[in-house]
């Protein structure tokens, strides 16, 4: 596995060697996986009757990735400085078909009205680890088209990233929309919030296409209308009502030699545990920000936001033999 993204993050694993076969046409057992890229702090298991992953470091940080869908469905961790300080970040419903948690949107829209098509059948490439603060799984997808994808999921003691690599192998240009997307819990809807995203221009806009995703556009639109474009004057963005946002620099300003970006990084804020975790975005050019208010009673009884770097207003466009990356940090200093 080759070094995908200069992650800005406590040590970083050194660079994984590339898988030299290809990945198996049919998903292998998590006995068999464990056998072959088993080590510590890297486990694979089955749960809920599906193939996973599961990563730890030296503090107990953990995260759960299910293998078939390359879906991050437990995020914990340590959070306080006590011996159980562990607080699951994520929010997943579902047993064996788990929705919610983080996940990777990719939808090819390159023909026009085409159906959009989204990866699926992941296989594991590689994995990585030194044993103490750093672990690491690729996964590459087996489907059948011009697009080469490598995932990469890696934990540390502070914080996870997800960093995806999509290749173009064929003779023509692809385009693309994307992002990788978090559904972060919250103890309280009253007193959910961000931070960082002052001065930066929005429009409301439907939750992206995936399999993943608890949030539909019924739950989540504002009342405005799509195409509306406002800038956010608050310190503190507060989501206990259902919004559905783009933050994102206005397509027609993109034209522009020089033009105002979203941040690269912004914070939740959880007022009911006291907790923030900040979300850094790489390579994408948008965040997407929504919360369901009060149609979450649909998905559980916690409250939570969906929120990640995306790239949904303006297609990338990946020619051929070129390669597009993009990445998704949560970190943390609570401790």
């Amino acid at each position: 596995m080759a070094s995908l993204l200069p992650l800005r993050i406590p040590k970083p694993i050194s660079p994984i060697r590339a898988a030299v076969s290809s990945p198996p046409s049919t998903s292998p057992s998590a006995d068999i996986l464990e056998q072959q890229f088993g080590r510590k702090g890297i486990k694979f298991t089955d749960f809920n009757g599906n193939p996973t992953v599961e990563l730890s470091v030296r503090n107990g940080s953990s995260l759960r990735l299910s293998l078939s869908d390359a879906l991050v469905t437990s995020y914990r961790p340590k959070v306080y400085w006590r011996d159980d300080g562990f607080e699951e970040v994520l929010h997943t419903v579902g047993g064996s078909a788990s929705k919610g948690g983080l996940g990777l949107v990719l939808n090819d829209v390159t023909k026009e009205g085409g159906q959009p098509w989204r990866p699926s059948q992941w296989a594991v490439k590689d994995v990585d680890s030194d044993s103490i603060d750093a672990v690491q799984v690729e996964l590459s997808c087996t489907d059948k088209t011009s697009l080469e994808i490598s995932y990469v999921i890696s934990l540390y003691p502070l914080s996870m990233a997800a960093a995806v690599v999509v290749t173009n192998k064929g003779m023509k240009p692809v385009k693309l929309t994307s992002a990788i997307l978090s559904h972060i819990r919250t103890k309280s809807r009253r007193g959910t919030a961000v931070r960082g995203l002052t001065g930066c221009s929005y429009s409301p806009y439907l939750p992206p296409i995936s399999s993943f995703g608890l949030i539909s556009g019924a739950d989540a639109m504002e009342p405005e209308g799509r195409g509306s474009w406002k800038v956010e004057d608050n310190t503190f963005t507060i989501l206990k009502e259902r919004i559905s946002r783009v933050y994102a620099a206005p397509p027609a300003e993109r034209l522009k030699r020089i033009y105002n970006t979203p941040p690269s990084k912004y914070e939740t804020i959880d007022q009911g545990s006291g907790l923030g975790f900040r979300v850094i975005r790489m390579g994408y050019e948008d965040i997407y920000l929504a919360s369901p208010g009060s149609s979450s009673q649909k998905h559980g009884d916690d409250y939570f936001i969906c929120t990640g770097p995306a790239s949904m207003l303006v297609p990338l466009q990946v020619k051929p033999g070129e390669a597009w990356r993009g990445a998704q940090v949560i970190e943390h200093d609570n401790l």
